[in-house]
């Protein structure tokens, strides 16, 4: 009488066993294996321009996997040190001056550039915080990160009438790559304490994986006590 229900308990904690192990194992193996091909991809792109005397794989004759990516990353950062000295800012503006003539290269270079000092400009607030806006009907909110405030002629034209405009990116669930940018009043935003990570983790989940929380509690004055008289 009890074989049948052993035998689905044994079922059943094999397979939690199973899901547990899933858990661990899933996103170790796709982070390692698209830590792998970032490699891979990088070193094909720039191993190829390395003259062979700088090369160590011409030394050892053995595949060293990273060496185009660290060498990018030290031509990229001795780029970076170049251009903040005279002659190398001179030569910047040389290139960007020969970009410029180019009908079609000047706007895609010049809206790439924009991006890029956006997201990489470190005094830049764009995508630092997270916020709640009613949308698509009262009643309904959905999840939105916090752009900026608005600027130039979008500035001028909405805060017209007095209120403070922000824009906003509304991204989909459960692929946040795309979305709607919107400007709406700052009044109707509700900021959040969540940070744009924890937000993309709670959109890419469809809501189930929800950052964890402590309201602020307000802090309780001390009231100092009585003043205990002279030679106590």
């Amino acid at each position: 009488m009890t074989d049948p229900l052993e035998k689905l308990s044994l079922a059943g904690r094999l397979r939690n066993n199973f899901l547990t192990g899933l858990i661990i194992c899933a996103p170790l193996a796709i982070t390692i294996w698209l830590t792998f091909a970032f490699i891979d991809w990088a070193d094909s792109w720039v191993t190829p321009y390395i003259p062979q005397r700088y090369d160590p794989q011409y030394y050892f004759d053995v595949t060293i996997p990273g060496t185009g990516l660290v060498i990018a990353v030290l031509f990229i950062t001795i780029i970076g040190f170049l251009g903040k000295n005279l002659i190398g800012r001179t030569i910047v503006n040389f290139g960007e001056s020969v970009l410029q003539r180019m009908p079609l290269v000047r706007t895609l270079y010049k809206s790439l550039k924009q991006i890029f000092e956006t997201v990489l400009k470190e005094q830049s607030t764009s995508f630092k915080k997270c916020g709640l806006i009613e949308f698509p009907a009262p009643g309904t909110w959905a999840l939105v990160f916090i752009s900026g405030e608005a600027k130039g002629e979008i500035a001028a034209r909405l805060n017209a009438d007095g209120e403070e405009m922000v824009g906003v990116f509304l991204p989909p669930t459960p692929v946040p790559t795309a979305g709607f940018l919107m400007f709406v009043p700052k009044s109707k935003v509700i900021m959040l304490d969540m940070t744009p990570e924890e937000g993309a983790r709670l959109l890419i989940s469809g809501g189930l994986i929800a950052p964890e929380w402590t309201p602020k509690m307000a802090e309780t004055p001390v009231l100092a006590g009585p003043i205990p008289p002279a030679g106590t």
